[in-house]
């Protein structure tokens, strides 16, 4: 669920930072939309957990062709030569730290992607929009996105607000009575 909305979004050569279960990555090979699946990887044990249980053999073969594992940094692997359309992190183990912005902006600076969507997202930018007085709405949204000089997607649907306000006032203690 946490993932939706970048799984919906996702097009092109989708890099997901963090393997986890592979739901994200398997779900994103499913989308017609997308053509290829580079998922990075930092524990080995973690890909061969993934190698023991071939949990991909399910997908159908044209899905399957689409998903590349690759052990590696998130914060430091960059692309061969491929372009990178699409940029879906999710390294960190707590859903919300002081950190992830960073982490971010490190990754697309190494990748260049033309979009991105990241695990906690919305947490971050409902944080971001506090600490800077707006409030959880479109235009707050819009104008804490902006000052990040990130391309974020997910802000656009129709939604969003309703959504970041909703999961702001879930785990957010600063809005939970409100």
């Amino acid at each position: 669920e946490s993932q939706g909305i970048g799984v919906r979004l996702a097009h092109g050569h989708v890099l997901i930072c963090g393997l986890g279960l592979g739901w994200a990555a398997a779900a994103c090979a499913m989308r017609d939309a997308v053509r290829a699946v580079t998922v990075i990887e930092f524990d080995p044990e973690v890909i061969e957990l993934h190698r023991e249980l071939n949990l991909f053999a399910q997908l159908p073969p044209g899905e399957q062709a689409k998903l590349r594992i690759v052990q590696g940094d998130a914060l430091t692997w960059q692309p061969d030569s491929e372009r990178i359309d699409f940029l879906m992190p999710d390294i960190w183990l707590p859903l919300i730290d002081d950190v992830r912005l960073d982490h971010v902006r490190q990754m697309q600076a190494n990748v260049g992607a033309g979009a991105i969507h990241f695990w906690g997202q919305e947490l971050i930018i409902a944080r971001a929009a506090i600490a800077a007085g707006r409030t959880i709405d479109a235009a707050g949204i819009a104008a804490t996105v902006a000052e990040w000089g990130l391309p974020l997607v997910g802000p656009e649907l129709p939604d969003y607000a309703a959504w970041t306000l909703a999961a702001a006032r879930q785990h957010l203690p600063e809005l939970a009575a409100a």
